[in-house]
């Protein structure tokens, strides 16, 4: 079955970096288009970078210029390397796909940005 599984969240200050990756399982990677998305306390989810399997990218306006999304097909794992992390970044960061006709995510991994 499609497993998820992100990691590499944690605490840092503002300016700093973190790396998120997502470890899938279950079915064919380099196929899908990949996604990863944030959850901030008390908010909806919201989009925040696409990668296909050809590795072209999309992130939206609030991370561009500081989040890179990219993969490892032969590794099947996805990445979201972030810099310049401010305290509006504070979530919890899911990646995703559509699989089948359903939306797959992880359980997320939390990433707080504070002094």
């Amino acid at each position: 079955q499609v497993q998820l599984v992100e990691s590499g969240g944690g605490l840092v200050q503002p300016g700093g970096s973190l790396t998120l990756s997502c470890a899938a399982s279950g079915f064919t990677f380099s196929h899908y288009w990949m996604h990863w998305v944030r959850q901030a306390p008390g908010k909806g989810l919201e989009w925040v970078a696409t990668i296909i399997g050809g590795g072209q990218t999309n992130s939206a306006d609030s991370v561009k210029g500081r989040f890179t999304i990219s993969r490892d097909n032969a590794k099947n794992i996805l990445y979201l390397q972030m810099n310049s992390l401010q305290r509006e970044d504070t979530a919890v960061y899911h990646c995703g796909t559509r699989y089948d006709g359903a939306t797959m995510t992880g359980q997320g991994t939390q990433v707080t940005v504070s002094t």
